[in-house]
């Protein structure tokens, strides 16, 4: 399996980014990720892009999930990326 690339949108002390966190390490055991956190508060573009929706989970340059992170509903299209990339 390709490793796939994701970048999670959060910020400091936030509950659910931390639950995000989370879900993708555990499906990392699964599927082989590179994650990549970024702070929002580190870019003021971000920042007023993503200020009420964090965290944010992109795959590969698409925004997939947003708030409340699902695992499934990630695992999903993680699987459908793999299957679209050759090896």
């Amino acid at each position: 399996m390709k490793k796939v690339n994701i970048i999670m949108y959060s910020k400091l002390d936030c509950p659910l980014c931390l639950k995000a966190k989370k879900v993708l390490e555990e499906l990392n055991e699964e599927i082989p990720l590179t994650i990549e956190e970024i702070d929002i508060y580190e870019d003021d573009v971000l920042l007023e892009k993503y200020q009420i929706m964090i965290p944010v989970i992109e795959i590969d340059g698409e925004e997939v999930t947003y708030g409340i992170i699902n695992k499934d509903t990630v695992r999903k299209r993680l699987l459908k990326k793999n299957a679209e990339s050759p090896i």
